[in-house]
């Protein structure tokens, strides 16, 4: 090659690079779930990905502290309430002392006539205020009298008693001493809420990291342990799990190539060189994603990567193949080209069957890929050569490669037994097809199962919302959401009353419609009617009129306030509770109503006994289960991911039954592709895994990597020439590193890929070469 033409190749390669970098560096990068919805989302959906990213649970974290005595425990909740409520990053901490419900006393007692559910006009008649005034008095005579004690001259009706008892009507975790702790006693117990939504990873990670350092500070009993769980906490150390996982695989991973690139090439520079392929490549992808989609998934890019190990190599084909003049040399190089255009073509057209999906992620997924492996070619077939010094030549592999031949003659006597391996693993497959993949989200989790257990023991210790249910109802502003809110309250009681709920909520039990409060506020009878009846309403009664003067100024002061708005909440914990409940959406508000189950074990909902109840009720609701919409999205994203890929393997035979004109050919590309994918799919199997959308994506590695070594075998007619069959081993060797060692990933989707991308290479290069033919290439 001439220096011009060098010249010219490697100018190319720098603006390409130049223009690819540009774009990769204005990319937007994202970690939004709303990615992952399909084009056209429904709205069960759409709110399951709103849910995960700015729901109020997806800000709750659940802290426990046990170990150390029971003083170092209420001590140590005490300090650490009171540090992050001075902390920004935290919006609301709660560990059950009464200091910091003040504020929220303070609010419901001076609107409690607006928001008690008991005031009505039948309650300020003579009769209803006898009734109320009995039973104040009859709870004074009771032992938790001393609490009403204090009021009762002001709020001789109990309303605020009745706010207080619509709010905590669920179950309240324990106390002692002052403070939650757990049924045993073992463990105090907080919860606090972050001010950066679920989606906001570096603020959840702030706020955990701020909560950590208030614990150490306040933990004065060096036995005290630090538990903590939610959604925030799930997704931070994922995102640690996987970035570690990542890095060190990917040292190790990089570190045994390098060294097996080096004991083959046994020269640093030509090492660098095959890099460039690879680095092309995933610059190609990032370009291709951000230009398509206008934003990458991390997921994108994290499983993209892996990817562009394919070009890893074609530059071992090359360099393997290069500076040889003899006869072998020359007949490969002929070969070389057409095989490796080939064998990335099947590969293109296996990924754009993802590229095809309805669902952006997967889509992402297949552009990356598309346009890496494609570029990493490019690089390989116009750059390298270009590169390399005149009379490049690497130590001759010759002999190597003709001791792999020996063996691959023994090798190809095993050929009905890998025909009879494949049918056994597709016998498998069909017999547990029933059971062959798992259509839940949770299968992907990172989390571990003891991090699933504490959080499922801190959550029933602490009553706290799993928000799996919901009933959902919109409105064309916050006042009609909760209207409709309310409306659905008495079709709600019913099914408690019947069992089907264990309890419900929503922003109509903390703040109800302002209809609803001014009906209440208009109930309140004129001081000089109110005096009156009271006069008559206390006629025998141990508590005299003359003593209320306090609460005829209250009611008075009612009748005059105007009733309440989610703004007027702004300092208590309540607006937070009305802010996760009460959303503004693109059309209009929306009031969520979180379902809780009963408590039988199972804890599950009736879902066609709430359905019929809503469908009796005047209001357009909505019901939702979350994990059976999360494990549908999950579902649909396999099922068509199953279908593209038939579709792709469809394709696939059809582009090598044009190419190859052989019907003998075909076969010896296929079927070893495809037992290898049988044979690594039916050992998940019988290891009990169910496979999920990360098997399938690594079964389509298989076919992209394999096709380029079954091609090689069907295309020299029968076994490659030695150097040819050498860099085969090599090939598949750096392929078996890099995808291998994430089968020791703890991230379950990393895992996925590596073991059967691993094994399944080394079975597709096994497999090829026992169902050759017998010839052997000069």
């Amino acid at each position: 090659m001439s220096r011009r033409h060098r010249l010219f190749a490697l100018g190319a390669w720098l603006l390409l690079v130049a223009i690819l970098g540009t774009v990769v560096s204005r990319a937007s990068f994202t970690a939004d779930m709303s990615v992952f919805l399909p084009a056209e989302p429904t709205a069960e959906q759409r709110l399951l990905v709103d849910q995960l990213r700015d729901g109020l649970v997806s800000r709750l974290i659940l802290v426990g502290i046990s170990g150390g005595s029971a003083q170092g425990r209420a001590d140590s909740s005490r300090a650490l309430a009171a540090a992050l409520h001075e902390d920004a990053r935290f919006v609301s901490v709660n560990n059950g002392a009464a200091t910091h419900l003040e504020a929220d006393r303070q609010w419901l007692f001076e609107h409690r006539y607006a928001l008690s559910p008991a005031v009505d006009a039948q309650r300020f008649s003579v009769d209803g205020l006898r009734a109320a005034l009995s039973d104040t008095l009859a709870l004074l005579a009771s032992p938790v009298g001393m609490l009403a004690r204090p009021l009762v001259t002001r709020d001789p009706t109990g309303e605020l008693l009745t706010v207080l008892a619509t709010l905590e009507r669920d179950q309240q975790p324990h106390s002692a001493d002052g403070i939650w702790v757990s049924a045993d006693g073992e463990s105090a117990l907080l919860l606090a809420f972050t001010r950066a939504q679920g989606g906001d990873l570096d603020g959840q990670e702030a706020a955990i990291a701020a909560l950590r350092s208030a614990f150490a500070a306040s933990a004065t009993d060096p036995g005290l342990r630090l538990e903590l769980s939610g959604p925030g906490v799930f997704a931070v150390h994922s995102r640690a799990a996987i970035k570690g996982d990542v890095t060190r695989i990917a040292l190790i991973g990089s570190t045994l190539i390098v060294a097996l690139l080096l004991l083959v090439y046994r020269s640093v520079p030509v090492l660098l060189l095959g890099l460039l392929p690879v680095i092309s490549g995933a610059l190609a992808g990032i370009a291709a994603v951000s230009l398509g989609f206008g934003v990458v998934h991390g997921l994108t890019l994290g499983f993209g990567t892996t990817l562009i190990g394919e070009a890893v190599d074609y530059a071992i084909y090359l360099f393997v193949q290069s500076g040889h003049e003899d006869d072998e040399g020359s007949r490969a190089r002929a070969a070389f080209w057409p095989t490796i255009r080939l064998g990335l073509l099947t590969s293109l057209c296996g990924f754009c069957a993802l590229l095809a999906s309805g669902f952006p992620g997967l889509a992402q997924l297949g552009l990356y890929s598309i346009a890496g492996l494609a570029t990493a070619a490019l690089v390989t077939r116009f750059l390298l050569p270009a590169l390399l010094p005149a009379g490049f030549a690497l130590r001759d592999l010759r002999p190597l490669g003709e001791r792999l031949g020996g063996a691959l003659a023994h090798a190809r006597r095993l050929r009905w037994a890998v025909v009879v391996l494949a049918a056994a693993a597709a016998a498998v497959l069909a017999s547990q097809r029933g059971q062959l993949w798992n259509d839940e989200l949770l299968a992907l989790s990172p989390v571990p199962a003891a991090d699933q257990a504490l959080d499922l023991r801190l959550r029933a210790e602490l009553g706290a919302p799993d928000v799996r249910y919901l009933i959902v109802v919109d409105g064309a502003d916050a006042e009609a959401a909760l209207q409709a809110a309310e409306a659905l309250a008495p079709t709600l009681e019913q099914l408690v009353a019947e069992g089907v709920l264990a309890g419900w909520d929503g922003p109509n039990r903390y703040l109800p419609s302002l209809a609803t409060q001014r009906q209440r506020l208009a109930a309140l009878p004129a001081r000089d009617q109110l005096a009156e009846r009271l006069h008559a309403a206390t006629a025998g009664l141990p508590l005299r009129a003359e003593r209320l003067g306090e609460f005829l100024d209250e009611v008075d002061a009612a009748r005059q306030r105007p009733p309440q708005g989610p703004a007027e909440l702004a300092g208590t914990s309540l607006a937070l509770a009305v802010e996760g409940l009460l959303l503004a959406t693109d059309h209009g508000w929306r009031a969520l109503l979180p379902l809780r189950a009963p408590e039988d074990g199972a804890h599950h909902i009736d879902a066609d006994a709430v359905r019929a109840a809503l469908a009796g009720s005047a209001q357009s609701a909505l019901f939702i289960d979350l994990k059976h919409e999360s494990d549908a999205l999950y579902g649909g994203y396999l099922d068509e991911a199953l279908r593209l890929s038939l579709g792709g393997v469809a394709v696939i035979t059809v582009l090598l039954a044009f190419f190859l004109r052989s019907t003998r050919a075909l076969v010896q590309v296929m079927l070893p592709l495809a037992a290898a994918v049988l044979v690594v799919s039916a050992a998940l199997v019988l290891a009990g895994r169910q496979l999920i959308l990360l098997h399938l994506v690594g079964m389509l590695l298989v076919v992209a990597v394999g096709s380029n070594y079954a091609l090689f075998f069907a295309r020299s007619g029968g076994t490659p020439a030695p150097r040819t069959l050498a860099s085969l081993l090599f090939a598949t060797l750096t392929t078996m590193t890099g995808f291998g060692l994430l089968a020791f990933s703890q991230v379950p989707v990393l895992q996925a890929i590596g073991i059967t991308v691993g094994p399944g290479a080394l079975l597709a290069l096994l497999f090829s070469a026992a169902l050759s033919d017998g010839k052997t290439a000069r």
